[in-house]
C-alpha cells in the first residue's frame, strides 16, 4: 500500500497508528499542504478533493478521508467492534470526530502554529475555535468518566480518530487537565501496544 501523507497532520496520523498496531508495510509519500503539493496536478488526478490522507490499494484502487481509511484497515480487527451496537457506536464517534470536535481543536491548532494559517487566525475565529472546542472535550469527558473507550469496553477506531488531534490540543491553548478523563484515557491509549508517536513514519 502506498500512503499519501503529511507529517504533522493528525489526520495523517490516524491511518499510520493503525498500520503500526495492524503490522501492514507500507510506503509512505509525504505531500505537504504547507507547500501547495496537495493541490498539484499530479496529485490532484489522484484525489480531487486535494487534502490528505489518501491511501492506494496494491491494485491501485485509492481511499481518501481519513476515518473511511481507519474503518477500511479495521475490518475484521480487534479495532472495530463485532457487536452491531458497539459498532454504530464507533461510526458516531468518528461523526463527532469530524463535525465537532476536529474543526475547532484542530483548527484552533493550526491557526496558532502553522505560518500560512495566520492571516486566518482572527480574534473571532479563534474565540469561536476555543469555545466549541472546549465544548467536544466536555461531552468526551463526560463519557469518559463511565467508560474507559468510546465504543464498547475496548480500544477501537473511536480512540484512534479522537486521540490524533486530542493528545496535541495543549498546542491549540486547551487546556487538557481541566478534563481529567480525558487525560486517563489519553494515557490508556499511549499504552496500548504496539503504539507509536504521531512523527512516525514506519
Amino acid at each position: 500500500m502506498i500512503l499519501y501523507d503529511m507529517i504533522d497532520s493528525g489526520n495523517c496520523y490516524k491511518p499510520r497508528l493503525l498500520m503500526a498496531k495492524l503490522g501492514i508495510p507500507f510506503t509512505r509519500i509525504e505531500v505537504s499542504s504547507h507547500t501547495g503539493e496537495t493541490r498539484k496536478a499530479d496529485y490532484v488526478a489522484k484525489n480531487p478533493n486535494a487534502m490528505v490522507p489518501l491511501l492506494e490499494l496494491d491494485d491501485g484502487r485509492r481511499i481518501a478521508e481519513s476515518n473511511a481509511i481507519l474503518l477500511y484497515l479495521a475490518e475484521g480487527t480487534r479495532f472495530l467492534p463485532a457487536d452491531r451496537y458497539e459498532r454504530a457506536l464507533a461510526y458516531q464517534w468518528l461523526f463527532f470526530e469530524q463535525y465537532s470536535h476536529e474543526p475547532y481543536i484542530a483548527v484552533r491548532k493550526a491557526l496558532l502554529t502553522f505560518p500560512e494559517s495566520a492571516k486566518d487566525a482572527t480574534p473571532e475565529r479563534l474565540a469561536l475555535t476555543l469555545e466549541r472546542g472546549k465544548k467536544a472535550l466536555g461531552v468526551m469527558n463526560k463519557h469518559l468518566e463511565q467508560n474507559a473507550f468510546f465504543a464498547g469496553a475496548s480500544y477501537s477506531v473511536a480512540d484512534i480518530a479522537l486521540f490524533a488531534y486530542t493528545h496535541t490540543a495543549e498546542m491549540g491553548g486547551f487546556q487538557l487537565d481541566a478534563h481529567p478523563a480525558v487525560v486517563e484515557w489519553l494515557k490508556r491509549v499511549e499504552t496500548d501496544k504496539r503504539h507509536v508517536p504521531i512523527k512516525w513514519v514506519g
